[in-house]
Formats: C-alpha cells, structure tokens, sequence
C-alpha cells in the first residue's frame, strides 16, 4: 500500500515536469494618444509545437468598436467576430456584445520555440483590464505529433467605451423610475 502511494505520488510529480506547447499572445505596449491607441501584442509559439497553416488565436472582448486598422506579420489573416472562434476543448468568458480578435496563420510551418512576431490593432482607448485568449497549434514531437494542442490564458484588453455601456445603464435607469413611478402611486 505504501509502494504504491509512493509510486502515485512519483507520477503526479512527473506529470507536473512535462512541458505544455502553447501560443501565447502577450500585450507588449500601448502606444498613441487620443483617439487612437495602437495596441502592440506579441505572440510566441513554445516548445514541443508548430504553428501550421489554419491555427490560430483568438483575444476576446477587445472592444465594442471593431477595429479597422491592424497590422501582423506576414502569412497572418486577421478577422474580427462577436463570438468565438474558439479553441478546442477550452471555455473562455465571451461577451457577444464585444469584438473577439482573431489572427488565423496560413504559412510555412513555423516550429517552437521561436516569437511569431507583432500584432497590432488600433482603438480609442488606452485604459486596460483583464481579457482571455484561446488558442490552436500542433504538436511537433512525441507519441502524438501531429495532432491539435489547444490553450486559454489572461491577456490585457482594453476596458470597453462608454457605448458599451449603454444598454446597462439604460435597464438600470428604466428600473430606477418604475420603482420610483410605483413608490408614488401607493
């Protein structure tokens, strides 16, 4: 019994070492002053995984303004959605009233470790918050090379304009005056 809980712990411990492959986007600066911030993400494949043509990652809830001015590194495709793409086997937080950024590569393979370079996208705001990413690679060694690895992590979005806010302010206020207008009538 004791071996065996010896040995049980020996795995997990080992399970934790194995090195996980991801694409990570990380917001890298926010340059420009009002009413256009250029927002500069950098990406980088990590070991043990290759960017191949059709993966992709997706930044959620950038924005309540599409974008119109991105640039990426070359055989990069952007593309803008109110929900998703996601990746595989993950569950990010999507507000469907805000745009998801997604960049979808169509190039020669590119192996990790290697930085995939900048992406950029312009906006009329430089405060930030919290968002969510997701992800798809491939694998490029081992047991199940070849097959699709897919992540979600924390990435700095910026804190959506006041237009997003609207429809919020608007129940509250629509709720505000019916209780007052019942409070009189009683």
């Amino acid at each position: 019994m004791k071996k065996a809980f010896v040995l049980g712990l020996a795995l997990i411990g080992f399970g934790s070492l194995v090195a996980r492959a991801d694409i990570i986007p990380t917001l890298s600066s926010v340059t420009g002053s009002s009413p256009s911030f250029t927002w500069n993400y950098s990406a980088n494949v990590t070991v043990d995984q290759t960017v191949n043509s059709g993966d992709f990652f997706t930044i959620y809830d950038f924005s309540s303004i599409m974008p119109t001015t991105t640039t990426q590194p070359s055989g990069w495709t952007f593309s803008t959605a109110l929900v998703g793409p996601t990746a595989p086997l993950t569950s990010p937080t999507d507000n469907p009233s805000l745009w998801n950024l997604t960049w979808t590569y169509s190039g020669s393979p590119i192996s990790g470790s290697a930085a995939l370079g900048m992406f950029t996208v312009v906006t009329s705001t430089d405060q930030l918050k919290d968002g969510q990413f997701t992800a798809q690679a491939t694998r490029n060694s081992g047991p199940n090379a070849g097959t699709k690895v897919s992540n979600i992590g924390t990435v700095a979005v910026p804190v959506p304009e006041p237009s997003a806010l609207l429809p919020i302010i608007g129940v509250c206020a629509a709720a505000l005056i019916s209780t007052l207008v019942r409070r009189q009538r009683a």
